[in-house]
C-alpha cells in the first residue's frame, strides 16, 4: 500500500489546517522543499493540494506545482479549484500525473463527465464528506449527497481512483475514518486512497488491513509534519 505524503500549499507557503478551517494553519514552510524532503525519504508519489485555489475556485499556486512537478522523478497528484477543463489541461502539461476534481462532481457533472473521458486515466475523485454527506468548495458547503452515491457515479464514468477524505478527521490526529473508507471500498471497484485523521505507524497499519478490498494508498499530513510518523518506517511497514 502506497503511503503517500501531502503538501498544502496556502498563500506560497506549505501549511496544514485543523479539519479544512482556513483559519486554523500551522506553516511548515517551502513546499518545493517539503516534496523533495517527503521523495529523498523514500516517497513514491506526493498528494500537492492548492488551498488558495480550492478557497477561490481557481488554482492559485501553479508555478509552485509546477517547480515541485519537474524536479521530483515521482507522480504528482494535484487539487484545489480545478472546476474547469483548461484548467486540468494546464496541470497536466505542468507535469502532473492525475488532477483530482471535486466540487465539479456535485455542481458540474457534465464538466466532471467530459473530463474523465478526455483526460482518460489522470483524472482522480476527491469525495470529501462529512458523516457520509458530500461537501464542496474547500469544505465550506455541505450537499444532502451521499459519498457512496457519488464514488459509483465516478466509478461509472471511469474515474481512476478515489480520494475519500473524512473531513471531521482531517488534520486532527484522531484516528482514519475506516469503518467509511471500507464501506466505499466494498462498494465500487476502482482503487480507493484514504485520508484524514492519520496519528501514528498504527493508525496505517490498520488501513493496509483494507487493501484487499481495494483501498491502494493512505494520505498522511500532520503526522509527518510534526514527527508522530516516520516515513521512513512507515514506507517499510506498509508501502507497496
Amino acid at each position: 500500500m502506497l503511503v503517500i505524503p501531502a503538501v498544502d500549499i496556502k498563500e506560497g507557503r506549505c501549511v496544514r489546517l485543523y479539519m479544512g478551517n482556513k483559519d486554523q494553519e500551522t506553516v511548515y514552510g517551502d513546499p518545493a522543499e517539503m516534496a523533495l524532503k517527503w521523495y529523498k525519504l523514500g516517497a513514491k508519489r506526493i498528494h500537492i493540494v492548492d488551498l488558495d485555489g480550492a478557497f477561490q475556485g481557481t488554482p492559485r499556486n501553479i508555478e509552485i506545482i509546477r517547480k515541485i512537478c519537474q524536479t521530483l522523478p515521482v507522480p504528482i497528484e494535484v487539487g484545489g479549484g480545478i472546476r474547469s477543463l483548461r484548467t486540468i489541461e494546464s496541470l497536466l502539461l505542468a507535469g502532473a500525473q492525475w488532477v483530482i476534481l471535486g466540487t465539479v462532481l456535485v455542481e458540474d457533472k457534465k464538466i466532471a463527465q467530459e473530463a474523465a473521458r478526455k483526460f482518460e486515466g489522470h483524472v482522480i475523485a476527491g469525495i470529501d464528506a462529512k458523516k457520509g454527506r458530500v461537501a464542496v468548495k474547500g469544505w465550506k458547503e455541505g450537499t444532502s449527497l451521499d459519498a457512496l452515491d457519488l464514488a459509483k457515479w465516478c466509478e461509472r464514468r471511469g474515474y481512476s481512483a478515489i480520494i475519500y477524505t473524512d473531513i471531521s478527521k482531517d488534520g486532527t490526529l484522531s484516528g482514519p475514518s475506516l469503518e467509511e473508507t471500507a464501506k466505499i471500498a466494498k462498494e465500487v471497484s476502482i482503487p480507493i486512497i484514504a485520508s484524514g485523521g492519520v496519528s501514528c505507524l498504527e493508525d496505517l497499519l490498520k488501513v493496509a488491513e483494507l487493501e484487499p478490498l481495494g483501498v491502494e494508498g493512505v494520505i498522511v499530513g500532520k503526522a509527518l509534519y510534526d514527527a508522530q510518523v516516520d516515513l521512513k518506517r512507515a514506507l517499510e511497514a506498509v508501502d507497496g
